[in-house]
């Protein structure tokens, strides 16, 4: 049993399933019939939807106990490419415009990319961005190193060569030991 054990208000109602079951593609039939048995679609999209909606991970979603994330997942990439996605947003684009009316010469279309509505501030930084060329240093310790490995190797790099006095041990020239 994973977390979400009932009805949480995360899943599709009756009533807009009706409308959405029709839409999806026949399930393929296995050429042996003998493979286990397929998810069933309402977990599926109830799974698919938990994570559109809240940014989530897939891998996340064998956590909650409503579908396995490699399910959700092949059956996500299995209904975006036969556009069940466009077509459900095809359908209440059109119900929308029948309830209220869609005024289509006034409409505009814009766009936002950006975190997840419910990722909040614990998301944390995007860790794509960490190595952008152009990038400043970061600040020193207290130590006077800098704060990340890699710029250590890089400070590394800009110290100059030891002197031939350097390379003296104990008092003795250097290369005597191989005499």
């Amino acid at each position: 049993m994973g977390l979400v054990a009932k009805d949480d208000g995360w899943r599709i109602p009756d009533q807009t399933w009706e409308r959405m079951e029709p839409l999806l593609p026949a399930r393929p039939v296995h050429p042996l019939g003998c493979h286990n048995p397929r998810v069933p679609d309402r977990d599926a999209m109830n799974a698919i939807l938990l994570v559109l909606r809240t940014g989530m991970q897939w891998n996340a979603l064998n956590a909650t106990g409503i579908c396995s994330s490699s399910s959700a997942h092949r059956r996500f990439s299995e209904w975006a490419q036969a556009g069940v996605f466009e077509e459900f947003w095809r359908q209440g684009l059109l119900a929308y415009d029948e309830l209220e009316g869609v005024e289509w010469e006034w409409l505009s279309c814009d766009g936002l990319l950006g975190k997840a509505p419910l990722g909040g501030e614990a998301t944390g930084p995007n860790p794509t961005d960490r190595a952008k060329k152009g990038e400043a240093l970061p600040p020193l310790r207290r130590q006077g190193r800098p704060a990340r490995a890699r710029d250590r190797r890089r400070e590394r790099q800009r110290l100059p060569a030891p002197s031939l006095d350097a390379r003296e041990h104990r008092g003795r020239p250097a290369g005597s030991h191989l005499r």
